[in-house]
């Protein structure tokens, strides 16, 4: 990992972000909602662990709309769907990787919400509860004004992060690696094996979908002996985890047996540099206890008297089959990750100057269906560009039909010109009625 300056003695171990939305709620009775948060203050607070001075606490910030701009498109606008409490969310992100960036602290965990991993490049409403991506939104930022290349993120929530493997598809540079239920028994019903990157980053994309009743043996398991080699050979300079809680044993809405203990080993496991709060439903028997261990092993403290007061050890134990399925798994990704280079190769044989696909997306909070045409620019020696036609026929605002056109962040003049005559020619096609160019590292999103 990059090393960072320490700010002479002010290096403090672990920093907090806490923002719990208090005016932002999808309903009364929804899981999604600022219980997740209080909570787990106040465990902390009786634990005195605001007070420890390996802990030190930032204010969440506001995200800018710039922000959000260089990873996001919005239909009819962002305007139309993204909160102050989104922005505030994405902010606390932002505030946990400048505390970080910065040298304050070597660590930062944004305890947020609204969550974000399962919200896409293009944003036609809420999906799985997320409208903006905030780790997303966060990793722009820091590539924007700190320069780092190579990131890795690693997805630790029970569901798919389908709205992060979408926005880090298309970019080699981002190893996206999740681990979570299997998609055939749990929403969104994606990350498989065979989504591993698109044709100019295959490989990039590591999806792990484990047996549901996998617990702390098989998530170690797969941590130590397939996730960790991975970040290895990648090398990144930054390790975000995206920090889902949901695969609990007691969460409502997944059927995972993994402890706080066992939550607190991963985060020590993976010494990941900022991590972000996504998932996690189990408010009150799981929350307190999982985000103490992960707090107290981010801070380099002992998380050995962790233990929920619903844990049963003959309960939870991971059974033999599940055992037996996880180490096929770990095997099957082990010889994938080692012939990423030759699949690339073969992929992009034949293909010609141009990638299609085509794809229909739900948005299961807002009841619209978006039909995406995607189109890469394929380049021998550069990244290419990435247009999306976006449409969608249903929900409040009525018919929308947006053309975004996204030049990658490494993109170079070639490249940008290239992208801007795309957008133009695609103007005059009219197939939409609006028609965007967003270029992250020049604070560029505007209409043409």
């Amino acid at each position: 990992m990059m090393a960072r300056e320490t700010g002479g003695n002010e290096n403090v171990p672990l920093g907090l972000v806490f923002f719990p939305a208090f005016d932002w709620k999808i309903s009364t009775t929804h899981p999604e909602r600022p219980e997740r948060l209080l909570y787990t203050r106040d465990q902390l607070l009786e634990e005195g662990l605001l007070d420890h001075p390996a802990i030190r606490e930032y204010n969440p910030l506001v995200a800018s709309w710039r922000s959000i701009e260089r990873v996001h498109v919005g239909a009819p606008s962002l305007a139309a769907w993204v909160t102050e409490a989104h922005r505030v969310s994405a902010g606390g992100a932002i505030a946990a990787a400048e505390a970080v960036m910065s040298g304050e602290v070597k660590r930062a965990f944004a305890l947020v919400r609204p969550p974000g991993h399962h919200a896409m490049t293009m944003v036609h409403g809420i999906r799985g509860f997320c409208t903006i991506n905030i780790e997303a939104v966060m990793l722009a930022h820091i590539r924007r004004h700190y320069g780092i290349r190579k990131i890795a993120v690693v997805d630790t929530d029970v569901h798919h992060g389908d709205g992060s493997q979408d926005v880090f598809y298309h970019d080699p540079d981002t190893l996206y690696i999740s681990f979570h239920q299997d998609g055939r028994t749990l929403y969104p019903g994606t990350g498989f094996m065979s989504e591993y990157g698109g044709p100019q980053a295959i490989g990039s994309t590591v999806n792990i979908p484990l047996p549901p009743g996998t617990g702390d043996e098989g998530l170690q398991k797969v941590l130590e002996e397939l996730v960790m080699p991975i970040l290895a050979d990648f090398e990144p300079e930054l390790v975000i985890n995206s920090a889902g809680q949901d695969n609990h044993f007691s969460d409502p809405l997944a059927n995972m047996q993994i402890t706080a203990k066992g939550y607190a080993k991963l985060a020590d496991t993976l010494q990941a540099d900022i991590a972000v709060l996504e998932g996690g439903y189990s408010v009150q028997e799981a929350l307190p206890y999982v985000n103490t261990g992960i707090i107290l092993a981010m801070a380099g403290l002992d998380y050995s008297g962790v233990v929920e007061p619903a844990f049963d050890a003959q309960r939870y134990r991971q059974k033999a089959d599940v055992t037996a399925y996880i180490d096929d798994l770990i095997k099957q990704w082990q010889r994938q990750w080692q012939q990423r280079r030759q699949m690339q190769a073969d992929y992009l044989v034949g293909m010609g100057d141009y990638w299609h696909e085509t794809r229909h997306l739900y948005y299961d909070e807002t009841g619209i269906t978006e039909h995406r045409e995607e189109k890469i620019r394929l380049y021998p020696q550069r990244l290419g560009w990435h247009s999306i036609y976006s449409s969608s026929q249903s929900g409040p605002f009525g018919s929308q039909r947006v053309y975004a056109m996204f030049i990658p962040w490494q993109a170079d003049e070639i490249c940008r010109r290239d992208a801007y005559d795309e957008a133009l020619r695609a103007k005059k096609e009219g197939k939409a009625t609006r028609y965007v160019v967003v270029d992250p590292m020049k604070d560029i999103q505007e209409d043409i």
